[in-house]
């Protein structure tokens, strides 16, 4: 898939966005052809250098972004030439959903398997122990705290994870 059909999908637009911040998208969401310099796309980009390379560097980190040094015969100074591998986002994001799937797996197994108490003035939610440690009452404004019922955020969870599945082939029973 090429650059700009990339670029013109909004989840690969939030994923980009969401890696390198608001400062480092116009590196992320213009990559040149061939290799370019930092200091190439900063002044191309009318952007801070150190904007530049910390959005280069991220890139780097998550494999969509590749380097080579080249050293100055004269002065011994390092040149980065920078290449964008931008066909690495769609196994990214990939393995994004997995890393979600199993963090809301282990969230709902913590919710399952733990009672909750709610302060409904302050919106504080107390484990039991921490409840019952604070007298089942709450600490910032005294008042008694309500067992909670957290079915619907249990059941909001079971949802989210059977899309993820869909959508990552998981078979639930595996």
């Amino acid at each position: 898939m090429a650059f700009e059909d990339l670029l013109e999908d909004p989840v690969i637009q939030k994923y980009l966005h969401e890696l390198v911040g608001p400062k480092g998208m116009p590196v992320a969401a213009a990559p040149p052809d061939g290799e370019v310099t930092d200091e190439e796309l900063a002044e191309e980009l009318d952007l801070e250098l150190n904007d530049v390379r910390r959005a280069l560097f991220i890139l780097y980190e998550n494999d969509l972004a590749s380097y080579r040094r080249l050293r100055d015969e004269d002065s011994g100074w390092l040149t980065y030439l920078w290449t964008f591998e931008y066909d690495n986002i769609p196994e990214n994001l990939e393995s994004e959903m997995h890393r979600l799937h199993d963090a809301l797996e282990d969230r709902r197994e913590y919710e399952r398997n733990h009672e909750f108490y709610l302060c409904e003035i302050c919106s504080i939610r107390f484990e039991f122990g921490e409840a019952m440690d604070f007298g089942f009452e709450c600490p910032e404004c005294g008042s008694p705290l309500d067992s909670m019922d957290n079915d619907r955020l249990v059941n909001a969870m079971d949802d989210r994870l059977d899309a993820l599945e869909d959508e990552l082939n998981i078979d639930a029973g595996a």
